[in-house]
């Protein structure tokens, strides 16, 4: 076989094996998490203390000293749990990504109007500086870049990305306020950002918005009139690579070619119907 052709079939093998292997490992960690858990549990139960019935420990001090050590340990095994199922309460969020011109904003606005009170944004965080008009805490979250790049050390970001010189990130708290209102939160990111957030437990719908071609794009930026010839060449450069990366097996869930826009929005509005419905299912008997 040569090398050209073996190329591709290992590509595909990797594509297809890897996502079982990582579910396959993702199990077996949170089997052995409940083995480890289930044992200091039984341990700490067992004649009121965590030691071994044939070998009870000679002081009631001894008990209470065990005790609160196999608490500790219990907490600290479980903490990972129960911080991954805390990320994922509440409904399932969307990630929506493409380039900018492809159509996004107009499908959103008619999918917000047709849906009011199901849908909701979070607020990103930014280093740049707020332009004209733009309220802190409702356009964005202003920053520092010492304040976001500790932030993203932390792990308090699900992603983040630098473009044109600032910092943009979405927070795991932004995506949570909006969840805990019983909302679905929409993130509308770049590719990198997708890429990010597939490494997460966030568990979001992925749907890529794109142009139907290279030439419609660039006509509808320039029907804009509000770029520069230096910015549009950026963003045509940014939004090929975007469409190509754009029809990597599974990264997305659907991928909508704004070609037409009625038919776009029944696509988008049909790969939603579902957690729309649950969410309407939730106000009801509420």
């Amino acid at each position: 076989m040569s090398s050209n052709t073996s190329r591709p079939i290992t590509s595909l093998l990797i594509r297809g094996v890897y996502p079982q292997l990582a579910r396959s490992l993702r199990v077996l960690v949170l089997n052995v998490y409940f083995d480890l858990c289930l044992g200091l549990l039984t341990d700490w139960l067992i004649c009121d203390g965590v030691y071994s019935p044939k070998q009870p420990p000679k002081s009631e001090r001894t008990v209470k000293e065990k005790r609160r050590s196999a608490q500790a340990c219990l907490l600290t095994l479980l903490s990972p749990i129960l911080c991954v199922k805390t990320a994922m309460a509440g409904p399932r969020p969307v990630v929506l990504s493409g380039p900018s011109g492809a159509g996004k904003s107009t499908l959103l606005k008619r999918l917000m109007k047709e849906y009011d009170g199901v849908f909701g944004f979070s607020v990103s965080h930014t280093t740049r500086n707020p332009r004209p008009g733009e309220e802190n805490g409702k356009d964005y979250h202003y920053v520092t870049r010492e304040v976001m790049q500790a932030g993203i050390d932390k792990g308090d970001f699900i992603e983040n990305a630098e473009f044109s010189g600032n910092m943009y990130g979405t927070s795991k708290a932004a995506v949570q306020d909006v969840q805990a209102k019983n909302l679905i939160c929409i993130l509308d990111i770049d590719m990198q950002g997708v890429k990010n957030i597939k490494r997460t437990d966030l568990n979001p719908i992925y749907v890529s918005i794109q142009p139907p071609s290279m030439a419609v794009l660039e006509k509808r930026l320039r029907d804009r009139k509000t770029e520069s010839e230096e910015s549009l060449q950026r963003r045509l450069r940014a939004a090929k690579v975007d469409m190509e990366i754009s029809k990597e097996p599974g990264l997305f869930d659907v991928v909508i070619v704004n070609d037409n826009l009625d038919l776009a929005y029944g696509q988008l509005r049909d790969c939603l119907v579902e957690e729309i419905n649950k969410i309407k299912r939730t106000n009801m008997s509420s």
